[in-house]
C-alpha cells in the first residue's frame, strides 16, 4: 500500500466518524486536530477502525504518530507492507 492509499484510508475513516467535517480541505502536513473538530474519542475511533477494518494494531504509545495525514501514512505504510 502506498502512502497516498494510507492517507485515503484514514480520510475514509474520518469521514465515517465525523461526517460533518469538510475533509476536502485537509492539508497532509498539518495536525488533524488543528484542522478538524476531532477530540480524543474520535482519535480512539480511528485507531479502533484501523484494527477492525484492516487488522492494524496501533499501541497507545504510538498514537502521536497519527497526528497528521502525513504522519499517519509514514506510520501505517510499513505496517500494511508487513501484513502483505
Amino acid at each position: 500500500m502506498t502512502k497516498e492509499q494510507c492517507q485515503k484510508l484514514v480520510i475514509d475513516i474520518i469521514s465515517d466518524i465525523a461526517p460533518d467535517e469538510d475533509i476536502s480541505r485537509i492539508k497532509p502536513e498539518l495536525r488533524l486536530r488543528d484542522q478538524l473538530q476531532l477530540d480524543s474519542m474520535d482519535f480512539l475511533d480511528i485507531v479502533m477502525e484501523l484494527r477492525k477494518r484492516h487488522g492494524i494494531e496501533v499501541p497507545e504509545a504510538d498514537y502521536i504518530q497519527l497526528a497528521s495525514l502525513e504522519s499517519c501514512a509514514n506510520y501505517l505504510t510499513p505496517k500494511f507492507e508487513a501484513k502483505a
